[in-house]
């Protein structure tokens, strides 16, 4: 019985861990759903050999992580993880304008203010700490869109993600990197305040968060306020840089989602390895309360107007709940100890990674990775309604705000193959 078990359990990781590419075309499925999404144009670097016109190769995407759209400025922009690149497409045919190098050499000492911030030290001394190729993870816009924030995963020279990193701060206007300033370590989630006073970059590596002003609207004068610390802060030695470590797993409470409130008064962080999400008050920074009773592996979180949603990446789900009785729980004292269980839910697919929300909140998108699947879910009651397969394995989303295009951005699968695509659907809203 137990090597039955074990044998199914090989056929169905072996049939979900398949490589697809879907055909240009592909529609979601059911066919009568009131909501449909169509596969329009593929962007990828896995062969120079097109066979649609809507088909681009573009040798700089090369595990694209993240993407966001700048429907002012007619344009999106993907950060290419592995191609140390963000390459910046125009809207309308999809159709590369730029790439912008994360490729720092001594001419460009002239971005950085500063070496590290926030109390960090190199574990190993370096004469050029700012000579490096960083690899773009997440991003954010801020001060009304003038300026694109991308979080490094870690700095070239930095194999075990151990030491300070950085954040790049792009002018949309000019499609250039106007500064660089140093993060801890393993920066990944990156959100902004809706008040356009804060920048709140996620720490993977170490448990914490930096918050940066950016109230003047001036890059060079951006600063650090302020170094939150969930639960506590790990630390590193030069002695374990000389060792093979598994970052993506060994990183303490692992933290990931990070979103504030609408009226910016507060901040939320997911514990994806710790379990719970993290609440702290933007008005002097102070930690309120960690809330559990929400699914483990908190992935994404989104927050609109009125509802808290998030994806459990390891259990496949999306939940859903009021952001007020989420903050009411959170800030009352005797809540202590007990679990917050206010939650809807919905199945949406294996691996379910980033999720957005339409402006109108009737529907939720999540990037379901070990699915290959894009997932839409009823807001209202939290029903899966359609399914799209995309190329695998998808990690990114971005929703125009139009609600009408949808970007996924996927990766390869170690010892498997897939990624280094960037899938554009159309939303039709029947």
């Amino acid at each position: 019985m137990r090597f039955l078990a074990i044998f199914l359990f090989f056929i169905i990781t072996a049939s979900s861990a398949q490589v697809i590419h879907p055909p240009i075309g592909r529609t979601s499925l059911p066919n009568d759903a009131k909501i449909k999404l169509t596969l329009i144009s593929r962007i990828h670097s896995h062969t120079p050999n097109v066979k649609d016109d809507m088909e681009r190769y573009e040798k700089d995407i090369v595990s694209p992580k993240s993407a966001v759209f700048l429907e002012e400025k007619n344009k999106f922009y993907i950060n290419s993880l592995e191609g140390y690149k963000t390459v910046v497409f125009d809207l309308k045919e999809f159709r590369k304008i730029k790439s912008i190098p994360h490729d720092f050499s001594k001419k460009d000492n002239a971005l950085f203010k500063e070496e590290t911030a926030l109390g960090y030290k190199f574990l190993t001394p370096r004469a050029e700490p700012n000579v490096f190729k960083g690899k773009p993870v997440e991003c954010c816009l801020s001060n009304n869109k003038k300026y694109l924030w991308v979080t490094y995963y870690r700095r070239s020279y930095d194999p075990n993600a151990m030491e300070p990193s950085a954040v790049a701060i792009i002018d949309t206007d000019l499609d250039e990197v106007v500064r660089v300033m140093p993060t801890g370590p393993l920066p990944k989630m990156i959100a902004a305040s809706p008040d356009g006073k804060y920048v709140a970059i996620t720490h993977w590596g170490d448990n914490t968060v930096g918050i940066i002003d950016v109230s003047s609207g001036n890059p060079d004068s951006f600063k650090y306020v302020k170094h939150l610390i969930v639960d506590y802060q790990q630390k590193f030695s030069s002695s374990q840089s000389k060792v093979v470590i598994d970052r993506d797993k060994n990183c303490g409470l692992c933290l990931r989602g990070t979103a504030f409130t609408r009226d910016s008064k507060y901040l939320l962080v997911g514990r994806m390895g710790g379990g719970g999400i993290s609440v702290f008050d933007m008005s002097d920074f102070s930690f309120i309360a960690t809330v559990t009773g929400m699914r483990t592996n908190v992935r994404h979180l989104v927050v609109t107007d009125n509802f808290l949603y998030l994806s459990s990446n390891r259990t496949g789900y999306v939940q859903k709940t009021s952001i007020s009785d989420f903050l009411n729980f959170a800030l009352n004292k005797e809540n202590k100890g007990k679990t917050y269980n206010s939650w809807k839910e919905c199945y949406a697919g294996a691996g379910a990674r980033t999720i957005e929300v339409s402006s109108d909140e009737k529907y939720v998108f999540a990037a379901c990775n070990n699915s290959s699947s894009v997932a839409i879910i009823s807001a209202e009651d939290m029903v899966k309604v359609a399914e799209i397969k995309a190329d695998s394995y998808p990690v990114g989303l971005a929703l125009h705000k139009n609600n009408y295009l949808l970007i996924s951005t996927s990766q390869a699968h170690p010892g498997i193959g897939g990624g280094n695509c960037v899938d554009v659907f159309y939303v039709d809203y029947k």
